[in-house]
């Protein structure tokens, strides 16, 4: 009786182990990506990608829903510098970036020694002037403060469009390079502060106005109708188109592909075009 009892046992529970696999008492449905995904062994791809909040984030959040079709798990970190997004891409805790311009890459690339290569253009974003304790231009007084990004290319792009304005005048030859240092008129002795990029949004009211970069306006709730003056898209648009940057010899992955298709998609363009109107400008 005894042998009776194990051997009853023991079907018992080849039985039950039976009934629980042809349940799905195995690993939950959906927990494995398609077929088709570009790890090629039906795993789900991680792909993590930094960006600032406004408007990168937002267009990577739509991108987010693409992948996932094609068993990409796109992983989205969000950055309030232009920094860290970069040197993260650099030492490979960042697969890709997508908040700078194609100017700003190339600069911090030569500079930093890095080694970022642009896989795709995205969108362009229109600089412009805002006003803080001046509510136009016309209204500067003498002496007036105005404040810029101290960041490299976007610092002189920011005097430029002073110049564009007739504000200032730079020396010849400044070009992209341009510091405040390149001034070479000011008759009005205007007061030209250089500032960290992410602050200039809540220094706005202690100058008189500012030029501020596109996402970080947006991420502030600064509207098109806020600016006072826009610099001229069919002149900035090549230079300062923002683009998806990775690591150098990273271009033809699967996976970044995808990425880039995604963000070239028609839905993406919808997006842009719906939320942000002529402030997000695609680029392809």
């Amino acid at each position: 009786m005894k042998k009776i009892s194990r051997f009853a046992a023991l079907g018992l529970s080849l039985a039950l182990a039976l009934s629980l696999a042809a349940c799905g008492g195995g690993p939950a449905a959906g927990s494995q990506a398609p077929e088709n995904s570009p790890a090629g062994n039906g795993e789900a791809t991680v792909l993590k990608v930094g960006a600032t909040p406004a408007p990168h984030a937002a267009v990577l959040e739509v991108v987010k829903g693409l992948l996932a079709k094609e068993g990409i798990d796109l992983q989205i970190q969000e950055f309030d510098d232009y920094i860290l997004p970069n040197t993260a891409v650099e030492d490979g805790s960042l697969d890709a970036n997508y908040f700078q311009h194609i100017t700003y890459m190339n600069n911090f690339n030569e500079e930093k020694g890095t080694h970022l290569a642009s896989v795709a253009e995205v969108h362009y974003e229109p600089f412009a002037i805002y006003a803080g304790k001046t509510a136009s231009l016309a209204e500067l007084p003498d002496g007036a403060s105005i404040a810029v990004p101290n960041d490299g290319t976007n610092e002189a792009r920011a005097l430029m469009l002073l110049e564009a304005q007739g504000l200032i005048k730079l020396r010849e030859g400044a070009g992209l390079a341009a510091t405040k240092d390149d001034i070479a008129e000011n008759p009005h002795n205007y007061e030209i502060q250089e500032l960290t990029a992410n602050l200039l949004t809540s220094t706005l009211q202690d100058v008189d106005i500012a030029i501020i970069n596109g996402n970080y306006a947006l991420g502030a709730g600064l509207s098109e109708e806020d600016a006072l003056a826009f610099e001229d898209a069919a002149a900035a648009a090549a230079p300062y188109v923002n683009v998806l940057a990775v690591k150098e010899d990273r271009e033809s992955d699967p996976a970044i592909q995808s990425l880039v298709k995604a963000l070239q998609s028609d839905e993406v363009r919808q997006f842009m075009k719906d939320t942000y109107g002529n402030a997000v400008v695609p680029a392809f």
